[in-house]
C-alpha cells in the first residue's frame, strides 16, 4: 500500500477530512496502473473499493447481451464505484482504459465509515452523485428524444465541454466506442462524422478532433 500525504493530488473534497480520517485513507489505498484497454472494474463483480482516477482516460460501460453502451468517460478527478456504495455489493457497470490510466484505490468500508462521521465529507460526495445523475439524464434526453446528428453534435459537445475541455483535443475512443456513445451503429457514427467534416463543423485527422464552428454544433444539439 501506498502512503498518501498530499490528498490534493488525489481529491479536493479529501481536503475535508480529519487528520486522523486522512491517516485512515493513506493507511488503506492504493496506487496502480492499468494500460490500455485493460478492465479496472466489472460490471456485477464484488465492489471492494472506491477508484479514484489520477491521469488517463477510460469509458464508462454498461454491458446487455451482446451490445455496450458507454455512459460516460471519465478522466482525471473523477470517482469510480460511488453508486454502489449504499446500493449494491458489486459494481453496476464496466469500466476499461481507453489509454493508460493511473489510479488510485480505495477501501470501499473505509470509505463509507468516513461518510458517516464527516457531515461535509458526506455532502461533498452527495454532490458528485447529483452532477453524475444530472449528466446521465442529460444523456437519456438525447439518445432517446434527437435525431442522429443531435446524438453527435451533443456527444462532441459532451467530449469538449465535460472530458478533454478544450476545442481540440485526442480523441481517445476508437469509431466503434464512439458509435456505443451516441447509441448507433458504427458505420452511422462514421458516415455523420465524416459530413461533420466535409462540412467544417469539425476537423477529424487521425485521432485528433477539432471543433470549427461552435455555432453549427451548437445549433444542431438545439434541434436534435
Amino acid at each position: 500500500m501506498s502512503k498518501i500525504n498530499d490528498f490534493s493530488k488525489i481529491s479536493s473534497c479529501l481536503s475535508s477530512l480529519s487528520t486522523e480520517e486522512k491517516k485512515l485513507i493513506s493507511e488503506n489505498i492504493i496506487e496502480l496502473k492499468y494500460k490500455k484497454g485493460e478492465n479496472i472494474c466489472k460490471q456485477e463483480s464484488f465492489s471492494s473499493c472506491i477508484v479514484f482516477i489520477n491521469k488517463g482516460f477510460a469509458k464508462v460501460y454498461i454491458e446487455h447481451k451482446e451490445k455496450n453502451f458507454i455512459l460516460n468517460i471519465s478522466h482525471k478527478g473523477d470517482f469510480i464505484g460511488l453508486s454502489s456504495l449504499f446500493y449494491s455489493n458489486t459494481f453496476m457497470y464496466s469500466v476499461a482504459s481507453i489509454e493508460d490510466c493511473y489510479i488510485s484505490s480505495i477501501n470501499k468500508n473505509i470509505f463509507t465509515q468516513i461518510i458517516s462521521q464527516n457531515a461535509k465529507f458526506a455532502s461533498e460526495i452527495m454532490s458528485i452523485l447529483n452532477n453524475d445523475t444530472s449528466m446521465y439524464f442529460e444523456r437519456f434526453i438525447s439518445l432517446t428524444q434527437k435525431q442522429l446528428h443531435g446524438r453527435i453534435a451533443d456527444a462532441i459537445l459532451h467530449l469538449s465541454n465535460e472530458v478533454y475541455k478544450s476545442v481540440k483535443f485526442n480523441f481517445s475512443l476508437s469509431r466503434r466506442d464512439f458509435a456505443e456513445f451516441t447509441g448507433m451503429s458504427t458505420e452511422s457514427a462514421i458516415r455523420i462524422l465524416k459530413e461533420f467534416h466535409n462540412d467544417r463543423i469539425i476537423n477529424l485527422e487521425g485521432k485528433t478532433m477539432e471543433i470549427i464552428s461552435m455555432e453549427l454544433l451548437l445549433k444542431l444539439s438545439e434541434l436534435g
